[in-house]
């Protein structure tokens, strides 16, 4: 009887029930939103997804929307792993005038202001110009390692570069060195079979970054690890904007090969590398790397001379929320001659446009290379379709010719530069985490400058008479691709 009854209520009811269900989850939704959105434009854009979208809207609000990084304690253990951190006195630069120039002098104290990480001399920096040279430099740190090595990245394929260097690591660990891999749930899925059960079955310690039983938790779909690493015995390094994948060597892919651009790293800045990477594998797995093998503060492991450099990690969380986004900020408001740019996705949002036009319009000449043929087609629609809000104030872009460059380089008055793994997009800005680096140094700055420059030399420039002259439908499809840009 109580079940018929139940039943002939729910068959009468339903709609109003399903309506009243809807309407409290979207005003659960809605007032989230508006409640903890910093930007304005993400509160507006989430509101109207759930109110135009009854409860589809707010579920994926609920899913991609909300920041739960902020309430985690991922850093929970730093101020531990920090105490192994022994820098001496002489190891912190105070003035960046000498090794760069005087108008930096504010972004230095801009950086101890948004990161945690102290700028640290007497490090030793050279730049890796192709994949193959990348990788052949990973091959070899590998088979040199005595201790430890750490390994992160966004996207570590299972082709011929990656089973390489995963044979290397499983070698390695063979000869008794501790290896660690933590490889990005999303970027684990660009090859099949993925290369993390090689490793594991060659014995190697791996771990997938935001990851759970049949794939992605939910709560953090949109969050990605970005960052690329790699680290020797905790005194050598290599970073940048290079994943572990075959499309980036001439050997393997011939003059189809995309381009970018690595770095390799020695001296004290190194120790703040593997703080961040210590940070997320305790995140991810909850195992602590402290002490030896994987940290060390001999100073005969320091070299006699080098520069000023910082380990910048950005990450949707309280404390590295939007570090590197305020550090360009800082940088472009620096500028008195020359802003050199390359990103592969470049997508500012409205402060990076008003400061890249602000320096334009000061009489800075401001040069911006994006890729001629972009590997993610929507995400260079959306480009075309942004590029008029520079060249306006008088910013000059180009168009890269040949194959896809990955790079992701900034130079500023060949003083100062900015590499690593961060994109000029709402990704990298906002939900990544990236790894990057700040440099005060003529020397590297000027190398940036021309490996830019020689880019530009074969370089078509993007006009707005170019963009203005293009038909109707690609202006109509790229600016839909723009509405787009938060999410790509």
């Amino acid at each position: 009887m109580l079940a018929t009854t139940f039943g002939t209520v729910m068959s009468s009811f339903w709609p109003h029930m399903l309506f009243a269900f809807t309407t409290v989850v979207s005003a659960i939704a809605v007032v989230h939103a508006a409640m903890t959105k910093r930007d304005v434009r993400a509160a507006i854009a989430w509101v109207g997804v759930i109110l135009f979208s009854p409860l589809f809207g707010a579920v994926i609000y609920f899913v991609v929307g909300i920041n739960r990084i902020r309430k985690q304690k991922v850093l929970a253990q730093l101020d531990n792993m920090l105490r192994f951190e022994e820098i001496r006195d002489r190891l912190l630069v105070t003035a960046v005038a000498p090794f760069s120039a005087p108008q930096f002098a504010a972004q230095k104290k801009l950086g101890d202001t948004v990161n945690r990480f102290q700028l640290l001399g007497y490090n030793q920096i050279s730049m890796i110009l192709s994949g193959d040279e990348a990788y052949s430099r990973m091959i070899s740190v590998i088979e040199g390692a005595q201790r430890s090595i750490a390994v992160q990245s966004y996207i570590f394929d299972h082709d011929k570069v990656g089973i390489r260097i995963a044979q290397a690591l499983i070698d390695a660990k063979g000869r008794g060195v501790e290896v660690r891999v933590l490889i990005d749930s999303v970027g684990s899925k660009y090859s099949r079979p993925t290369i993390t059960k090689m490793l594991e079955q060659g014995g190697v310690k791996v771990a997938l970054f935001m990851t759970t039983f049949f794939g992605l938790r939910l709560a953090y779909a949109n969050l990605r690890c970005h960052r690329k690493l790699m680290i020797i015995d905790g005194v050598h390094a290599l970073t940048g904007g290079m994943n572990i994948r075959q499309e980036f060597s001439a050997t393997v892919m011939g003059v189809e090969a995309m381009q970018d651009t690595h770095f390799d790293v020695r001296g004290p800045v190194v120790h703040q590398l593997m703080l961040s990477f210590a940070q997320d594998w305790s995140f991810t797995t909850g195992e602590s790397l402290t002490g030896e093998p994987w940290f060390f503060s001999n100073e005969a492991l320091i070299p006699d001379q080098g520069v000023p450099v910082r380990c910048v990690p950005s990450a949707p969380d309280d404390m590295s929320l939007s570090s590197n986004h305020s550090i360009l900020l800082g940088a472009l408001s620096a500028a008195r001659h020359h802003v050199r740019i390359q990103s592969p996705y470049f997508l500012p949002d409205t402060q990076m446009l008003a400061a890249l036009s602000t320096a334009a319009r000061r009489g800075v000449v401001v040069d911006i290379v994006v890729p001629g043929a972009n590997n993610l087609k929507m995400v260079g629609a959306a480009m075309m379709a942004q590029l008029d809000q520079v060249l306006e104030p008088g910013c000059r872009v180009w168009r890269a010719s040949g194959t896809f460059d990955h790079s992701k380089l900034c130079a500023i008055d060949s003083a100062w530069s900015y590499i690593g793994s961060s994109n000029i997009d709402p990704r990298s800005l906002r939900l990544n985490f990236e790894l990057d680096l700040e440099i005060f140094d003529q020397g590297l700055a000027k190398k940036i400058e021309e490996r830019i420059d020689s880019v530009i030399a074969s370089a078509e420039p993007i006009t707005l008479e170019l963009i203005e002259g293009q038909a109707f439908l690609t202006r109509l499809r790229n600016k839909i691709a723009w509405l787009f840009s938060p999410y790509l």
